[in-house]
């Protein structure tokens, strides 16, 4: 499989660095982490200046090549990450341009696109995290509307959104996975209550969200009823599969910036040391490749990632935590220090081994579905 880029990619890659050069400069300096409604306008007046300028459109409309080179050429030259909008942006928007109806694309594709919009995910559940589909969230129908009762945790970015993609039980007498229905469901709707949980790092992204008899109109059912956990694999084959490709590139620079700050301490007399930072340059750099492989099948089989984006996740959620480690190493008694680079990064890199399907979970698709190996007992 080729993977350099084509004559048309690589004039893509040429415009989007100038546009970059350009664009960067104009941006006003970026609020305090705290400051979520800051964040938000932030987040969705950069997404603004990319869809005037044309590239707005990249998660869906172009070639997953080009949404690589897209991710790629941003984060090198240091621009907003999609932050507030991470979820409409990279796994709902795709989710819904692949699985919904044209009035649903219509509708919700276009403002997020804009920047006007931001989605949350409400997937996990108290009682069912790792095991998604122990999900207890009830919707029964009532007339044109489901209505809605249950409770979510850790659903991201939820106290600055518009919209949710929510998972429901329909059916509670099928078998659990057969009994899911994935919906849209408008934050502002009442019944709807958002209680946003502090993390280790001292960061409010994540949030409890309660649900009383929530009335969700049937025409924001994505799919068909009870079939949500088809549509879930849609949506969880973005998040793992190409959704974290620009942070493979942010792992890149940093190891970059660590070996600097390495050789300028002193450290780098270290010869353990520098051997994990070697063994971190290497891993990543296969990272990437794979990252490559993983968009290329996706392009040949319709634009939908596949099941290698777990073998992405597992291998990405420990590099990235062996990366902050090694950050830990390299700053010494500063790696205690709150105000330091990468020791915040460190604490929130405790997550990316649960976030998006824990490194078990991933262990065993990649052990049943690609392997082929049996189901344990």
């Amino acid at each position: 499989m080729d993977l350099a880029d084509s004559a048309e990619e690589a004039a893509f890659r040429a415009r989007l660095r100038e546009w970059l050069g350009k664009a960067l400069p104009t941006l006003p300096p970026r609020p305090s982490p705290a400051d979520w409604p800051g964040r938000r306008a932030y987040d969705l007046g950069w997404q603004r200046m990319l869809y005037d300028a044309g590239y707005g459109h990249v998660h869906w409309d172009a070639t997953p090549g080009v949404r690589l080179i897209f991710l790629e050429e941003t984060e090198k030259a240091g621009a907003p990450y999609v932050g507030a909008n991470f979820v409409g942006l990279l796994h709902a928007g795709p989710t819904v341009a692949a699985e919904g109806t044209e009035e649903q694309r219509a509708r919700w594709l276009p403002p997020i696109l804009r920047g006007e919009e931001v989605w949350c995910q409400g997937f996990s559940e108290p009682g069912a995290g790792s095991d998604l589909a122990a999900l207890r969230t009830r919707a029964w129908r009532d007339g044109d509307h489901y209505v809605v009762s249950g409770s979510k945790i850790w659903t991201s970015h939820a106290e600055v959104a518009n919209w949710c993609e929510l998972l429901v039980r329909t059916d509670p007498e099928a078998p659990r996975h057969r009994g899911i229905t994935w919906l849209a469901l408008p934050m502002d709707a009442p019944g709807v209550t958002v209680r946003p949980l502090r993390t280790l790092a001292g960061s409010t992204e994540f949030a409890e969200v309660f649900l009383d008899e929530v009335r969700v109109p049937v025409g924001h059912r994505v799919g068909a009823e009870n079939d949500g956990w088809r549509v879930t694999m849609v949506t969880l084959s973005f998040e793992r599969g190409t959704a974290f490709a620009g942070e493979v590139v942010a792992c890149r620079r940093v190891l970059g910036e660590l070996a600097h700050e390495a050789r300028h301490n002193g450290r780098w007399d270290d010869p353990a040391l520098r051997r994990r930072l070697g063994g971190l340059n290497a891993e990543f750099r296969a990272l990437w490749r794979l990252t490559q492989w993983n968009v290329s099948a996706a392009e040949a089989s319709g634009g939908v990632p596949g099941l290698a984006g777990s073998v992405f996740k597992l291998r990405y959620s420990q590099a990235r935590q062996d990366l902050y480690d090694t950050a830990a190493e390299v700053l010494g008694d500063a790696a205690l220090d709150l105000d330091r680079p990468w020791v915040l990064d460190r604490l929130t890199s405790l997550s990316y081994t649960i976030a998006a399907g824990t490194s078990q979970i991933q262990r065993n698709i990649v052990g049943e579905r690609i392997l082929g190996l049996p189901k344990g007992r």
